[in-house]
């Protein structure tokens, strides 16, 4: 039974995605920043320390991640860590994020499916575990007018997509599937060029004509928007229920077998984060506004932030049958080998949260650890 969803369609945009073989990192290495992003994340909270003096945290200066945004900006995570402190690391995409996590960079991340389907599958079920939520939708194709108006008009084209292998980079190579078209996954040549871009340089690239559009989360593609593009779809429209998993918290198993009560605590902040980001919506927005102008020294302009946050729910459940259906596009391009995904979920310590708050618990869709 899904657990309640903070309706928040204001955009918290975020890019998960899945490292496949060796896929390069970012051009700053494993994250952009790793720094706190906000001063009450740079001083531990009063209280006890847990079992591990630092929580490592990783997630995306993306909307779609704003439970990690708003969370850490407010410190509803670093009260339920009391003494232990958080740090935080900002990343482009998933693959990138994942290597982070298996070098011990990083013990916790907000991230997509296909990074974690990968991330998991590669190292046998044993490198991590997904074990809460944090988003659904917020993933557009944006087009530029004048060369695409429907879209059969992308063959041809170039299209950007945040980092080989990430999650809507494998969303649109199914898409493309779906209509018949070829393209190499690997090298994103054919029918449609599919082009690699970071999000922080896409609309540049837009602007320059280099590009003739873009399946991009938020607020990268209101960005492209107020640079003159147009939504020509909404991923969520390709969806049951309009609902898909964007966004997932995952640990290291090796953090979760040392330090429960660690993961525990940042999964009640994860709780009571997007509980208060369902009931302030429009203070929520703000204050994921004031994360993103401390991680990229400006805020969104309100003609970006507006709908970009429109577009995005913020929820505790997984959506456990989407990333199986995720799992199952991933292998369809190309970019995995058919997964075992028994066990990708432990979803028992979030299960007893909600519960000890008397929401309805979430399920795994049959991909829990035994």
């Amino acid at each position: 039974m899904p657990a309640p969803r903070s309706t928040v369609r204001r955009g918290l945009a975020a890019v998960a995605a899945l490292p496949l073989l060796a896929l390069a990192a970012t051009a700053c290495g494993y994250g952009s920043q790793a720094k706190d992003d906000d001063a009450r994340a740079n001083v531990s909270a009063k209280g006890k320390k847990l079992s591990s003096d630092t929580v490592k945290i990783g997630y995306f200066p993306n909307l779609t991640h704003a439970t990690a945004l708003v969370g850490i900006q407010e410190g509803t995570i670093q009260k339920e860590l009391g003494g232990t402190r958080v740090e935080s690391t900002t990343f482009n995409a998933g693959p990138s994020e994942i290597e982070a996590l298996n070098a011990g960079s990083i013990d916790i991340g907000f991230i997509g499916p296909s990074p974690s389907i990968n991330g998991y599958s590669r190292s046998q079920g044993k490198g991590l575990r997904i074990i809460s939520g944090s988003a659904s939708g917020g993933v557009k194709l944006v087009v530029d007018p004048d060369r695409i108006k429907t879209l059969d008009d992308l063959k041809g084209r170039k299209i950007a997509t945040p980092q080989v292998g990430n999650t809507q980079d494998v969303a649109f190579l199914n898409w493309i599937s779906e209509k018949g078209w070829k393209v190499d996954a690997q090298s994103g040549k054919g029918d449609v060029s599919v082009v690699r871009s970071d999000n922080k340089v896409t609309p540049d690239a837009y602007r320059s004509g280099d590009l003739d559009g873009a399946w991009v989360p938020e607020p990268t593609a209101s960005k492209l928007v107020s640079e003159g593009a147009k939504v020509l779809l909404d991923e969520k429209d390709l969806w049951p229920d309009k609902k898909f998993v964007i966004t997932n918290i995952i640990v290291s198993q090796k953090f979760l077998d040392e330090h429960p009560d660690v993961v525990e605590a940042v999964l009640k902040g994860s709780v009571a984060t997007n509980k208060w980001i369902n009931a302030n919506p429009e203070k929520a927005k703000a204050s994921a506004n004031r994360a993103l102008e401390n991680l990229s020294g400006k805020p969104l302009p309100q003609e970006i932030l507006d709908p970009a946050w429109e577009s995005i729910e913020i929820t505790d459940d997984p959506l456990a049958r989407t990333l199986k259906t995720q799992a199952g596009h991933s292998v369809k391009s190309g970019l995995l080998k058919e997964p075992n995904l028994q066990g990708i979920y432990d979803l028992g310590p979030l299960n007893k949260i909600l519960k000890a708050e008397g929401l309805p618990e979430v399920a795994d869709a049959g991909l829990g650890v035994k």
